[in-house]
């Protein structure tokens, strides 16, 4: 098997970076009367973050842009169908199912960072843009930026799933290539 480069430095970098900013939102936001600062600047660096990938998605690397990993309906189902019987091609970037899942992951971040600018809290103030909105209004964005991040724990989980899965049931390493950059290529993969 040879080792093709796919995963760029920068693609790389914005994934682990985002894992740790996430996990941190998700521990300051349970303790947010004590590091409600430090929330709001983890949420500027995942909207940095989130621009970045959107901007690189366009002219990043081969495999990180949306026009080599994104399919249409038809053949993300038939994807789809050929995963569950089991003869599902391997590909060296995204398969369409995972393209999907960065397009609804960075949706999601994307909604998490702009409510939390303009969430209210009446004990300690909230996001820097509040007093931009209604009190209802920032009643509703502050409703959705806490109940949107259970979706986004939820998109979290079925990807690391769908990694997990990939390994047990297929034997491809999704982790190292993103760590390395490398993947083992084989006959079988379809380069995009």
């Amino acid at each position: 098997m040879n080792k093709i480069y796919v995963w760029d430095l920068p693609t790389r970098l914005f994934h682990w970076g985002l894992v740790a900013l996430v996990a941190f939102q998700w521990l300051s936001g349970e303790f947010e009367d004590e590091l409600l600062e430090f929330h709001l600047l983890g949420g500027y660096a995942i909207l940095a973050l989130v621009a970045f990938r959107l901007l690189w998605g366009f002219v990043g690397g081969q495999y990180a842009r949306f026009g080599n990993f994104l399919r249409g309906v038809g053949p993300t189902l038939e994807y789809a169908r050929a995963l569950r019987a089991k003869t599902a091609p391997r590909y060296l970037g995204h398969n369409p199912l995972g393209g999907w899942m960065i397009v609804a992951l960075l949706a999601m971040l994307a909604l998490q960072g702009v409510t939390g600018l303009f969430a209210s809290d009446e004990v300690l103030g909230g996001g820097p843009l509040r007093h931009l909105v209604s009190e209802r209004l920032g009643e509703i964005l502050t409703e959705l930026h806490e109940g949107s991040f259970n979706v986004l724990i939820m998109l979290v989980v079925v990807h690391v799933a769908s990694i997990l899965a990939h390994r047990l049931f297929k034997g491809e390493d999704l982790v190292r290539p993103m760590l390395t950059g490398y993947k083992e290529s084989g006959e079988e993969a379809k380069k995009q």
